[in-house]
């Protein structure tokens, strides 16, 4: 249980002193002392207030250590997002960053993402991956980037870099748009999501290559998502209309085949 601790570093970061909090929450300075050095335990009503004061849930508050969460995700619960709240479980990150105390944004391969499929909440190996900087992205949020394999997501080629945003509360996915999602079978999957978390508990995901049929992803094998921000490729996605045109001309010559056949059998 983190409560004590908790209360007195979100008490810190907001520069207030125990008087300054002691009066808010119509107590003695030396009980909230006693619960910030864990002598004392709160009862239900004042983990209410507590809650109500710095806005974040009792779960939050008693069963997550908010001193090791990265700068990203505190200044997410600082502005409201804080999942307990909204009834679903907290996504703790596992993150790296620089000498800076900025994010890193940390690379998977193709070559690491079996390793990244078990060792995604492991400190050790997500520190052991390569890390960049892209500098037109928000300071305030968390990104990695994917390398993807395959023709599922054409015109995005094979082999190109795509970089998400961490989704904390999954109910966010929005239909119709594109997701990274780390999961138990199939590892990570880039795709197009359709949100039935609600209704049915799952995700259904389209690909944007026409060939492949969509399909649905339960939640429960989902481990993480990251919603997509961007990519990079080193080849030049193919042009529809190029594809349009060689077909015409294809056509074209098969019309002009014909005509040299029938003429031969009209001979």
């Amino acid at each position: 249980m983190f409560f004590s601790s908790n209360i007195k570093f979100l008490r810190k970061r907001r520069g207030r002193t125990q008087d300054d909090v002691a009066t808010a929450l119509s107590m003695k300075r030396s009980t909230l002392s006693g619960y910030e050095n864990d002598i004392a335990q709160p009862g239900f009503e004042t983990l209410v207030g507590f809650s109500n004061y710095y806005n974040v849930a009792i779960d939050t508050l008693i069963r997550v250590d908010l001193v090791k969460l990265p700068e990203s995700q505190m200044r997410q619960l600082e502005r409201g997002y804080d999942v307990f709240i909204k009834g679903s479980n907290l996504r703790i990150l596992t993150t790296t960053i620089g000498t800076d105390n900025e994010e890193n944004i940390e690379l998977v391969s193709e070559k690491a993402k079996a390793g990244y499929t078990t060792g995604f909440a492991d400190p050790e190996y997500i520190r052991i991956l390569p890390a960049f900087r892209l500098p037109f992205l928000s300071k305030d949020k968390k990104y990695r980037t994917f390398q993807i394999s395959g023709d599922s997501m054409l015109p995005i080629p094979h082999g190109s870099w795509v970089t998400g945003v961490f989704l904390q509360d999954w109910s966010a996915v929005r239909d119709r748009e594109a997701y990274i999602i780390l999961t138990l079978d199939e590892g990570i999957v880039f795709k197009i999501a359709e949100n039935k978390l609600k209704a049915e508990a799952k995700l259904t995901l389209h690909s944007l290559n026409p060939e492949y049929e969509p399909y649905d992803m339960p939640v429960n094998n989902i481990r993480e998502i990251w919603q997509f921000v961007h990519y990079i490729s080193p080849t030049i996605p193919d042009n529809p209309q190029t594809e349009q045109n060689q077909l015409v001309a294809t056509v074209k010559q098969m019309r002009s085949d014909i005509r040299a056949i029938q003429t031969r059998l009209n001979l």
